[in-house]
């Protein structure tokens, strides 16, 4: 995501292209980390963002998910 995704944005997106962002999260998430353990990580707070990003995205795919079923 963007800085910050508006819930709306979410809305528009299918179920696969959330599923796909959050892949594309996790990506960024793991070189991050890479990054962190060698030393050349400059935006610390970038880990945090990216983390609560996939939270979001995990828990608005389980929601669409829970409600289409309904």
């Amino acid at each position: 995501m963007k800085a910050k995704q508006r819930l709306s944005d979410l809305k528009v997106m299918s179920g696969d292209q959330l599923e796909q962002e959050i892949l594309n999260l996790k990506k960024e998430q793991f070189n991050l980390r890479f990054q962190r353990a060698t030393g050349q990580l400059e935006n610390t707070a970038r880990v945090r963002v990216v983390r609560r990003d996939i939270a979001r995205l995990k828990t608005f795919a389980a929601q669409l998910r829970s409600g289409s079923a309904k």
